[in-house]
């Protein structure tokens, strides 16, 4: 990071690590770590050394969209490439650079809203210790034409705090695609993520998170989004890699007539372990959140969903909804989902629901009457469960992005 660090950020950063230090790790009998395996929390084994992966083999293997608008590259938290054909008037920057370069900017939307998922002490670890990340900021009435790429790379056996920023004026518009992987297929890292998604009156703010990290690699990532009036933000998170994973997706809706999608594909195997939680916060009246949450599992895997849809007293006419669907590939899978409502307005819609649930035996008998083996029949229909909630992306190139993450996973499964 530059040497000319604000003072407001030096500031933020002492606090971050007074707060870090006072609040207690989480325990197994906090109601919002219920179900989770608590030993993850254990980070001795990381020695916090990085590992100087070849810079040019990383940039050679960071693939992802044939023609993105921009492109970051980070390893370790260090940027080794970026391109851009973005208009001027789009700010996007490696965050270390933003905060000098639009320190006030920057300080007006950097980790405002409360983390209330459970992951208050690595947020604040994580703002204590955050060196790089990209800021985005989109003026009013501009559409960045196009898609946002970024990849995190972490090499060695280390701890990375990636900090995405990403706001939109009114009336604007703007797609981001965000990629976590590993240099190596063996060594245990961690990644302590963080996301500011920040959508303006009368915007439309995309973000799509891939995480294809190696499987002995832990992740916490917290993301939080805010829609003013009329706004529209839409989050999809993909998980296919590491060995323990623990999304927290808050979306506050603060504008009236705002609208929030929350999309999630998981396809855990083996023994890794996906933990995810999310909060529906509808603050103003007459706004929309919908969520939809695919997880297939294989082996010994194990998810955990808990979600809350809460509306506050203001907030009539609020529509709101909350799917989570389970699909068991194995009997030794196990899938915790823990949907809920907290509703305290009135003339509203709300709705949540879980279900959990193996193939049925009628439907790979149809596929096999086609000449299909059984098990490239239950990959096909484990493909097109997640397919619901890839489709709403609502961009093809992103999509096919997406499903190409998806059928790698699929390539590597047994039956």
């Amino acid at each position: 990071m530059t040497t000319t660090i604000p003072a407001w950020f030096t500031a933020r950063q002492e606090a971050a690590k007074a707060r870090y230090e006072s609040i207690p790790t989480p325990k197994r009998n906090d109601i919002l770590w219920r179900f989770s395996n608590i030993k993850q929390l254990d980070f001795t084994n990381l020695s916090g050394e990085a590992v100087h992966a070849d810079q040019a083999e990383i940039i050679a293997r960071s693939t992802g969209l044939a023609k993105p608008a921009a492109k970051f590259v980070f390893l370790n938290d260090e940027v080794i490439h970026s391109e851009s054909s973005l208009p001027e008037n789009v700010i996007c920057l490696p965050l270390a650079d933003a905060l000098v370069s639009h320190t006030d900017l920057v300080e007006r939307y950097f980790m405002q809203q409360e983390t209330r998922l459970g992951s208050a002490k690595f947020a604040a670890l994580h703002e204590a210790s955050v060196k790089n990340g990209l800021f985005v900021h989109v003026p009013d009435n501009t559409e960045a034409e196009g898609t946002i790429e970024i990849h995190h790379w972490i090499s060695g056996q280390t701890t990375v705090f990636p900090h995405t920023l990403i706001v939109t004026g009114k009336s604007s518009a703007v797609r981001v695609v965000e990629i976590f992987r590993s240099a190596d297929d063996t060594t245990p890292g961690l990644a302590i993520a963080f996301n500011d998604l920040c959508a303006g009156p009368d915007s439309r703010l995309d973000y799509i998170s891939i995480q294809d990290l190696n499987v002995t690699t832990r992740l916490i990532s917290v993301n939080e989004t805010s829609t003013a009036r009329d706004a529209r933000a839409k989050a999809f998170i993909l998980n296919t890699g590491g060995s323990w994973i623990r999304n927290e997706s808050l979306s506050r809706l603060d504008g009236a007539g705002s609208r929030s999608d929350m999309l999630s594909v998981s396809i855990p195997d083996h023994e890794q372990e996906y933990d995810q939680r999310t909060f529906q916060h509808h603050v103003s009246e007459g706004a929309y959140s919908d969520l939809l949450y695919k997880n297939t599992l294989y082996g010994h895997a194990k998810t955990v969903f808990s979600g809350l849809i809460s509306v506050d007293e203001n907030a009539h006419h609020t529509d709101a909804y909350q799917t989570c669907r389970n699909l068991l590939m194995t009997d030794d899978c196990e899938a915790n989902s823990m949907p809920g409502l907290e509703i305290n307005a009135d003339q509203v819609k709300c709705s949540h629901g879980s279900t959990s649930s193996q193939i049925a035996d009628e439907e790979i008998f149809y596929l096999q009457a086609r000449g299909i083996d059984p098990v490239q029949a239950r990959h096909l229909i484990a493909r097109g469960f997640s397919v619901e909630a890839v489709e709403r992306i609502g961009d093809a190139d992103t999509e096919t992005l997406v499903l190409a993450f998806i059928d790698a996973k699929f390539s590597k499964l047994g039956d």
